[in-house]
């Protein structure tokens, strides 16, 4: 099994070696990175959907579904939840669980010592994701001194001000920075491809399972599903149905769809950096041109940007407040088109990659799921606080701060930090 040319998953800042930042280390502990989903709306006490807040702890949110599909005796489709958060780290967000008819008094208490539920509502719609306003944060960098606490306020003052780039983070690409590889080839039907990338030797990171991969790659399957820690349950399954015979487009769907389909939005995601990166170095992430898509954050409604918008006296008042953003492209089907130069920005990113418009309406009439929409290209950062302290595991630097859905923390720490931070990464 062969792979094709890679692309860069752009998460890293074309400015990212301009400061040295505090420096520091991220995730000593799960306890040293908290997330807070913060709710789009409260449950309404009645409906068929039981509404769980849970805390998590050092576990992927796709885990917790396995775990609570299990425990609730229901199909993964019947649980929700707004957002993918952090593996190592302390999480709390709202799921939901459909159980119409049930008496929930007589369901067994969940015993996991990573998973604890804080609170139990009932509501009558399914949670879907993006339903959510954002998340708040509470990070702990070691390996500092607590002075650096002031150059950390300072840079998150900035982002306060200006706002954040808005990249897609490292965890969106897996531990081996090979997700949006694997969607790619999925997109383009390459399954031996996507296979090999998922499975085989790693030039990034070649401590990753070393001898499973290698059993892999000399297509000893039955010892590379041996030999893949058992937390890795993807590649296990994928591995299991190689050595029961199966090719590997059947390996591959035999996953779940949520899981493969993480895959396809890691690629997504590559292309969506790409024009980000594209826009900041020309400056213009807080600008808008004749012929862009606009975000407003408020409601999260995109409008096309003409003549008309641009000459609104307003409109600078706007960006400078960050209520209004230009956008970039999540590729997919129903996407909405940006026009003139922007959209050729766009598609010279899309094709970069080797794949096309065409292809990629190939792969949604072949029953994938690549819809795409529009992403702000920056976001606000508010609340921004910033202690020095010091505790039993040495000195710290603590950075909170509130960010809307679909933005990445790494992105806001790896500013202040110098970039550091890009190795902290979770599979899908």
């Amino acid at each position: 099994m062969t792979t094709a040319t890679t692309f860069e998953p752009g998460w890293e800042s074309p400015h990212a070696n301009e400061s040295p930042g505090i420096g520091g280390r991220l995730r000593e502990r799960p306890e040293d990175f908290l997330v807070e989903e913060i709710p789009l709306y409260q449950p309404s006490g009645t409906g068929e959907h039981l509404y769980l807040f849970v805390q998590k702890k050092s576990m992927s949110t796709l885990d917790m579904v396995h775990v609570l599909a299990r425990h609730f005796a229901v199909p993964k489709r019947d649980i929700g939840y707004a957002g993918l958060k952090d593996k190592r780290a302390i999480t709390r967000q709202v799921v939901s669980v459909r159980l119409p008819g049930r008496d929930t008094t007589e369901i067994p208490m969940l015993r996991d010592d990573r998973l604890a539920v804080l609170w139990v509502d009932r509501h009558e719609n399914k949670l879907r994701r993006g339903h959510l306003k954002g998340n708040r944060f509470s990070i702990r960098v070691r390996d500092v001194p607590f002075q650096a606490a002031l150059a950390a306020q300072k840079a998150l003052d900035r982002f306060a001000r200006e706002g954040l780039p808005n990249r897609i983070g490292p965890q969106r690409f897996g531990l081996l920075g090979t997700n949006h590889l694997i969607g790619r080839a999925i997109v383009l039907g390459r399954w031996d491809e996507a296979v090999a990338h998922l499975l085989g030797p790693s030039v990034t990171n070649p401590d990753a399972q070393p001898e499973s991969r290698a059993s892999f790659a000399a297509g000893r399957y039955q010892d590379a599903f041996a030999e893949m820690p058992g937390s890795l349950r993807v590649e296990r399954l994928v591995l299991r149905a190689l050595a029961d015979g199966a090719t590997p487009e059947q390996a591959l769907r035999r996953i779940d769809r949520t899981a493969r389909s993480f895959f396809v939005t890691s690629f997504q995601s590559a292309v969506f950096n790409a024009v980000l990166t594209a826009r900041e170095t020309a400056g213009t992430l807080g600008t808008l041109t004749e012929g862009d898509i606009a975000s407003m954050h408020s409601s999260q409604r995109t409008f096309a940007v003409g003549r008309a918008e641009l000459d609104d006296p307003d409109m600078p008042a706007r960006l400078a407040k960050i209520e209004v953003s230009p956008s970039g492209p999540m590729w997919g089907t129903r996407m909405r088109n940006a026009e003139s130069e922007q959209a050729q920005l766009e598609l010279d990113a899309l094709l970069a990659t080797g794949v096309d418009q065409a292809a990629i309406e190939r792969f949604a009439q072949s029953g994938g799921e690549i819809e795409g929409a529009r992403k702000p290209l920056r976001v606000p950062v508010t609340d921004p606080e910033v202690e020095g302290g010091a505790d039993e595991h040495g000195p710290f630097v603590r950075c909170a701060f509130d960010l809307p859905r679909g933005a990445f923390a790494t992105s806001v720490m790896a500013a202040i930090m110098g970039d550091t931070s890009k190795h902290e990464t979770e599979t899908a």
